[in-house]
């Protein structure tokens, strides 16, 4: 259990965090939220051990490790992706040199009925169970799961570090992290550069990992399937929610309105109280009560609540002209970069109001692809049609260079917003993260992140009928990509989507296009439709593989098309058990991380009044009985499962 005490943090001379008091319970999976700037990097280095706080203190156990993955990596020298990938084994081969040396001593001590001899037999032991448990003989299959999991080919293990792009390069580092197993795992934006392939594959690990985890992210669905807690940075403070993030969305807006309303009555008492003050301070016969009400409102905490969400933010696209019906049609298509086959034969068409995602691994090519609909790269082979009257907005990182750097984030957006929109373009650029004097910035000083967004709000409010955006969440947090989806909801042209985001596309796209081994496969419906029909064609395949061997080496037998539905039976039900089972362990440690976070504000009984110690002990009692429930469920669960196998 890791217990942070008090933790204050001055950054430029303004408060980022005041006495912040938590703890970190083993296994817990934590998601950091918060506006951009509040401080989630700042307490991820802070736990890191990179960063030092400016008061307060934070307790580790004893021989406690801790990993972070930062968003910014740079490798240097001429490693291949496996050698650079076993450095994260250095500790554990020391160990290994380690215990070599034990039993050479063990081996060759002259004296075994000594106690120096059983001293060094214990240590031997002890070492020999230690490297037993980070699996020393399994390295070598791990280092590989774990970076064939995180989308690379067998192929790439002995390609150097330096051909890859930073994107690739931060998953060898992830992979790196993964491998060394710490006791806390820190992770900044881990799914920034991966695609959904390779998310779910570092979802399902995460749900398995042995230690804890706080993560950074504004992936909406990767939260959802891997925290159990949130912790929200707010007001300098820490808001503490045990719940993953979608229901913390709903118990943040509760207590914020709660808030709103303390703070409104709050209000009114303030500005009575002072009203009497400035009636009674100069009456000789009322000073000194009117000197009491001044102590009296020195004395008042006042509430103290967020600025309002920008999600509530709404604006609609400008009208454009209808284009024709086909939009897109690409006929055989081929495109190389030298040699290199990216994409073969590749025939699709794009209809008027089609609303399509393009999803895949990365590299498979995607953006290639939105280049040569656009225009901006040819194809080696095949034709590609640009539909009638079609009017294409078309967003990419790289349209930020296009930006007019002499003029100002405001006059960015005030010259080309319509009418309607003209009073609202401060709230639009707050919406995407531009707030107080930011929007007096010349373009030319933004940050690659800022003139990103920038040129996303500018496109917004451009008459396009056609718009393609190639990931446009990357620079985005949690309520700007509502504000964002929200548009695009709302949005009646053409509308291509380049995204990993499943949360993001849910509910966005009907039409996906599936790029894998140069090809491009349809299908018809949303993210999570497809998602669910490559998981079951991926089973089939599997399925298909097993019953293949097994026609090799089975004789017939006038029964197998009975056995064959028995078994089907046999493994539907163990899938379903083994789907409770998983459920059940992640209630279970949802309730035991809310029972170790009660039980530590009840530690804390001087923060607490009379009536929320028995409030908060009746939750207790009712969580404790619940875990008893849940942990007597998971065993029948388990039992069953157990049976089915056998």
């Amino acid at each position: 259990m890791i217990y942070i005490n008090n933790l204050s943090v001055v950054h430029a001379g303004n408060p980022l965090f005041e006495e912040v008091t938590f703890l970190i319970n083993p296994r817990e999976r934590i998601g950091l939220v918060g506006k951009n700037g509040a401080g989630k990097s700042t307490l991820l280095k802070i736990l890191a051990g990179m960063n030092r706080p400016d008061g307060g203190d934070i307790s580790f156990p004893k021989e406690f490790t801790t990993r972070y993955l930062s968003q910014d990596i740079v490798f240097r020298g001429k490693s291949t992706v496996i050698q650079e990938a076993e450095t994260a084994f250095k500790e554990i081969k020391a160990k290994e040199k380690h215990y070599e040396e034990l039993t050479e001593q063990v081996t060759n001590h002259s004296d075994p009925s000594s106690q120096e001899y059983l001293d060094l037999l214990n240590d031997w032991n002890d070492l020999g169970h230690h490297l037993e448990i980070l699996g020393l003989n399994t390295l070598q299959e791990q280092m590989e799961k774990i970076l064939v999991g995180l989308g690379f080919e067998r192929t790439d293990f002995n390609r150097s570090v330096s051909e890859f792009s930073g994107g690739w390069q931060m998953r060898i580092e992830l992979a790196k992290l993964l491998l060394q197993k710490p006791d806390l795992l820190l992770l900044d934006e881990p799914t920034n550069h991966l695609d959904i392939e390779a998310i779910i594959w570092l979802e399902e690990f995460l749900q398995d990992y042995e230690g804890a985890v706080v993560m950074v992210s504004h992936d909406r669905a990767f939260l959802d399937r891997v925290t159990s807690r949130t912790i929200e940075i707010v007001n300098h403070t820490i808001d503490d929610y045990p719940c993953s993030y979608s229901k913390y969305v709903t118990l943040r807006k509760e207590r914020r309105d709660h808030l709103l309303n303390q703070k409104k009555n709050q209000d009114n008492q303030i500005r009575q109280t002072e009203m009497l003050i400035e009636k009674f301070r100069y009456k000789a016969n009322k000073a000194k009560f009117a000197q009491s009400l001044i102590k009296q409102l020195d004395r008042t905490e006042r509430i103290d609540v967020e600025d309002e969400d920008n999600s509530s933010i709404r604006f609609r696209f400008p009208e454009a002209e209808r284009s024709g019906h086909l939009v897109f049609e690409s006929k055989q298509v081929k495109k190389n970069y030298g040699d290199k086959n990216i994409l073969s034969d590749v025939t699709f068409q794009i209809l008027r109001g089609d609303r399509v995602a393009f999803v895949g691994r990365n590299g498979e090519g995607k953006t290639t692809m939105v280049k040569m609909l656009v225009g901006e790269e040819p194809a080696t082979a095949g034709i590609i049609t640009i539909g009638h009257n079609v009017k294409l907005g078309f967003y990419a990182q790289h349209q930020a260079d296009r930006l007019n750097t002499d003029e100002t984030v405001f006059d960015t957006i005030d010259k080309i917003a319509p009418y309607d929109m003209r009073t609202r373009v401060r709230g639009l650029l707050g919406a995407f993260l531009f707030r107080g004097d930011d929007i007096y910035k010349k373009t030319k000083v933004l940050s690659g992140g800022e003139k990103s967004r920038l040129a996303l709000a500018k496109l917004l409010l451009e008459p396009v009928n056609v718009l393609i955006l190639d990931e446009p969440t990357n620079h985005l947090d949690m309520r700007s990509k509502d504000v964002l989806k929200e548009a695009l909801r709302n949005y009646n042209g053409t509308l291509i989507l380049v995204s990993h985001d499943r949360d993001f596309l849910d509910g966005l796209v009907n039409k996906i296009y599936y790029f894998r081994n140069h090809a491009v496969k349809e299908h018809l419906g949303g993210v999570y439709e497809f998602l669910a029909a490559q998981k079951a064609e991926s089973f089939r395949e599997i399925e298909l593989k097993k019953t293949s061997k097994i026609v090799e080496i089975a004789s017939p037998d006038k029964n197998r098309g009975r056995n064959d539905e028995q078994e089907k039976q046999r493994q539907k039900e163990l899938k379903k058990l083994e789907r409770q089972v998983k459920e059940s362990e992640k209630k279970i440690a949802e309730l035991e991380s809310t029972i170790s976070h009660v039980e530590f504000r009840l530690s804390k009984p001087e923060l607490l009044s009379e009536s929320e110690s028995k409030e908060i002990y009746s939750h207790y009692e009712r969580y404790k009985q619940q875990l008893e429930e849940e942990m007597n469920l998971w065993g029948e669960l388990t039992e069953k499962m157990e049976k089915q196998k056998a």
